[in-house]
């Protein structure tokens, strides 16, 4: 892929980034500005270089009209502080706001555009429909830079039409997030352990088929893990359940010991009566949990077996929480996991999504990990060796 270093002299011309600024917000609260943060640097990069920068994002998913709880403009507010500069604020995508705040840019200036998914041509199937919106983006531009990772596995205007109109290139973040990606899928240092967590086995299916060609650990946690436990025999009470994923986690588990890969599931769980920070819970060993309780995280017999399979990798790709960690009470286990990540002698990758907030929320440095993907979706499509759209678009 080509990077903004490849696109020349930058002054004065008009730069259309596309950004991941898809941030979780409270009103206009922003709770979690990681991606924004994330993205700075390319928008800096080109308007120090005297580019005329035209940030476009998503927020949410609007149903294709605008909706003032998806608006962007909190987060241009946010993006401004990060870059230490103005940001101009598009109340459009690319209607006469937009026209106006773009050829309002002198050198060297920002502005950002409304939620693209305002507009039905952003995510629409109909290849018409998205190439006429993707016309009138281009048409705000000189040149494009595809910097928002977390959005290039989707076949959008803004990410997979746009690059086709523009001479473009690859941003800092999206370079930076290709090459980890590719230390894990191309001869990865070993032992190399993959921990799994999150809620549904069937967002994980793709990756786990892949990945059981390659690892030499599995470690499976979450909300995904009673799915699991259930295809072994135990009695998983009111815990979240995949009941038609059962046969394929019991496939799983076979194929692991087939092929040679440990595969590490909880010994122990907490269980719980609600998923509430008041609510009675307890710690209770996999076969004995009751049939009226919720299990909400891995126990503390758990967190130790997890942290040993971690210890000795090499290499290690994590994506997904142990337990329900938004909740002090059942925080511990996803803790535990990132303390881990932390003390390991090699890469290790925070994968985006939910864990990469958690590891925020929990109180860790971003630089005691190797790398956190901006990219949950994204980097799972990846490792699965899924083309995304948005990559090839960039590489042609």
């Amino acid at each position: 892929m080509r990077t903004i270093d490849d696109l020349g002299d930058v002054r004065g011309r008009r730069v259309l980034v596309r950004s991941d600024l898809n941030v979780p917000l409270d009103g206009d609260r922003i709770t979690d500005d990681g991606r924004i943060r994330a993205s700075a640097p390319t928008i800096s990069t080109l308007a120090e270089r005297g580019a005329r920068v035209v940030v476009c994002a998503h927020l949410g998913r609007p149903k294709g009209a605008p909706d003032p709880a998806y608006s962007l403009g909190p987060v241009g507010g946010r993006l401004g502080e990060v870059l230490d500069r103005p940001v101009a604020f598009a109340e459009d995508t690319v209607g006469d706001s937009a026209r106006s705040t773009v050829e309002a840019l002198e050198d060297g200036a920002v502005a950002l555009l409304e939620n693209l998914r305002f507009d039905p041509g952003e995510t629409s199937k109909d290849d018409a429909e998205r190439g006429a919106f993707a016309d009138r983006l281009a048409g705000l531009a000189d040149l494009y830079v595809g910097d928002g990772f977390g959005a290039v596995h989707r076949k959008h205007a803004s990410v997979y039409d746009v690059p086709q109109r523009l001479p473009h290139a690859a941003g800092g973040l999206v370079v930076a997030e290709v090459e980890v990606l590719r230390r894990l899928t191309r001869e990865p240092q070993r032992p190399y352990v993959v921990v799994l967590g999150g809620s549904k086995v069937s967002d994980k299916l793709g990756v786990i088929d892949s990945l059981l060609g390659l690892v030499d650990t599995l470690v499976i946690g979450g909300g995904m893990v009673f799915t699991f436990l259930k295809a072994q025999g135990h009695e998983i009470g009111k815990s979240l359940l995949e009941a038609d994923q059962v046969d394929a986690g019991r496939g799983y588990i076979d194929r692991a010991d087939a092929k040679g890969v440990r595969l590490v599931l909880p010994v122990d769980v907490v269980v719980t009566d609600a998923l509430d920070e008041s609510a009675e819970h307890d710690v209770v060993d996999v076969d004995s949990i009751p049939s009226d309780r919720i299990g909400a995280d891995i126990g503390p017999r758990s967190e130790q077996a997890f942290a040993e399979a971690i210890s000795g990798a090499r290499t290690v790709f994590w994506n997904g929480p142990m337990g329900v960690f938004e909740i002090g009470a059942f925080a511990s286990g996803t803790r535990a996991v990132a303390r881990a990540l932390t003390e390991v002698d090699g890469l290790t990758v925070v994968g985006g999504g939910d864990s990469a907030a958690a590891v925020r929320a929990l109180g860790f440095a971003p630089d005691a990990f190797g790398h956190i993907s901006t990219g949950g979706g994204a980097s799972l499509e990846f490792l699965e060796g899924k083309d995304l759209p948005g990559l090839s678009a960039l590489e042609a």
